[in-house]
């Protein structure tokens, strides 16, 4: 049984995606099982390290025998809720909205994007992937049309990004994915994933200069 979010670290939570992007590679290869020493060396993290994380959800190995990979593999994707499809919206129309509603593994992770809107008129109307383009203003009719709908993409600039979430929130929204240059206040039971490229660039200019010095 899956210990719940809240009671495990977030570093730990962010380690997960890895390991099973990994276990899905080796389950593809027709492995039958992996030690957390082998796991270690594809991942780049300590086997001990592995081990507390996995132990965190019931462990699911065996001493001296290691990790069944489809079991493992299965044990992750219930841990992340990948069986479950999280119906979602995404707002923003623009080139980095239109590359991630075209994106295919999107649904591969568990995420269906059944509306796209913006606020241009230019695009709206339009077609990105296989959505219509609707106007924002439109935003808490489709919720309330659709109460299935849990996820929303923020892909739209910094000014009015925290509107929008307002919105959003006001409408039901459970979880928000927000690429907006701002980090988001939500309620408690509101999740949001603030992702900030600058930050990862950043990080990849400072091992870079760090390596030319």
């Amino acid at each position: 049984m899956a210990i719940r979010k809240g009671k495990v670290s977030e570093t730990v939570i962010r380690r997960l995606p890895k390991y099973y992007r990994y276990l899905i590679e080796l389950d593809d290869r027709g492995e039958d099982r992996i030690s957390s020493q082998e796991l270690s060396e594809l991942t780049g993290f300590t086997a001990s390290q592995i081990r507390q994380d996995l132990n965190n959800f019931g462990g699911f190995g065996q001493q001296g025998y290691g990790y069944k990979v489809a079991v493992l593999k299965s044990e992750l994707e219930n841990i992340l809720g990948i069986p479950t499809i999280y119906k979602t919206i995404l707002i923003g129309a623009g080139r980095l909205g239109t590359v991630i509603c075209n994106y295919k593994g999107f649904l591969d992770s568990g995420f269906e994007i059944v509306a796209m809107f913006d606020r241009d008129e230019r695009v709206i109307g339009s077609t990105v992937g296989n959505q219509v383009v609707r106007s924002v203003d439109e935003l808490e009719q489709f919720m309330k049309d659709h109460e299935e709908v849990e996820v929303a993409i923020l892909t739209v600039p910094k000014e009015g990004a925290q509107a929008i979430a307002d919105r959003l929130v006001e409408a039901g929204i459970r979880g928000i994915w927000n690429f907006a240059p701002e980090d988001l206040e939500a309620p408690e039971g509101v999740i949001v994933e603030n992702i900030r490229l600058t930050d990862s660039l950043l990080t990849l200019s400072y091992y870079l200069t760090e390596r030319d010095r």
